[in-house]
């Protein structure tokens, strides 16, 4: 039978406290996104940030076959990005890209206008001096993909690059994925992170 699995209300509720804390107002908004440092790699040249979001959400795992074995595979996140402490910004999943004939990506979707980008991985970081042991990859991701909103809406169509750090929790679980009768089981677990939008200077 299939199984799904949801991490403990404990655990959640750390995060959402966490996330609670974390997207109170920066002063660096007022002249403009700051960047923190990233792990080497995980830099944009060339590009300047013009949206913060801090995501509140699961990254979403299917137990599969892999190899002689079975793994937890992503199958989707779902989150939600806020910014100015509690103003909803996007929305975030695995959705299939107009531009390159339906290819499952990351997207993100604006949550006013509804314009979408999908973006592709360029790199990912587990460097222990950025990223925590029990924490998913921090990344850099090129888009790929721009839709227009129906009404015309372009806020995130000039984005070019999108970097994930600051992550909390997200990792696929231990257990739960070792034989057959477990493929087909879900894993929703709870994360959090900041997402940084890149558009060309001079836009």
């Amino acid at each position: 039978m299939r199984k799904n699995v949801r991490i403990a209300a404990p655990v959640l509720s750390t995060l959402l406290a966490t996330a609670v804390l974390a997207i109170a107002p920066s002063p660096a908004r007022a002249d403009g996104v700051t960047v923190p440092a990233v792990p080497p790699g995980l830099e944009v040249d060339g590009a300047v940030p013009f949206l913060e979001g801090h995501a509140v959400g699961t990254q979403n795992y299917v137990c599969l076959p892999s190899g002689t074995g079975f793994a937890w595979s992503l199958f989707t996140p779902e989150a939600t990005l806020f910014w100015d402490g509690d103003e909803q910004l996007t929305t975030h999943f695995f959705g299939p890209n107009p531009d390159e004939s339906g290819t499952i990506r990351a997207a993100w979707e604006h949550s006013r206008d509804s314009s979408t980008v999908w973006a592709s991985l360029v790199k990912a970081s587990s460097d222990a001096a950025f990223v925590a042991a029990d924490a998913i990859p921090w990344l850099k991701l090129q888009v790929v993909g721009t839709r227009a909103g129906p009404g015309g809406g372009d806020k995130l169509t000039w984005t070019t690059f999108i970097q994930r750090i600051h992550t909390a929790g997200g990792v696929a679980p231990a257990t739960g994925c070792a034989a057959a009768s477990d493929v087909g089981a879900r894993a929703f677990v709870p994360y959090t992170a900041d997402y940084y939008f890149y558009a060309p200077y001079g836009r």
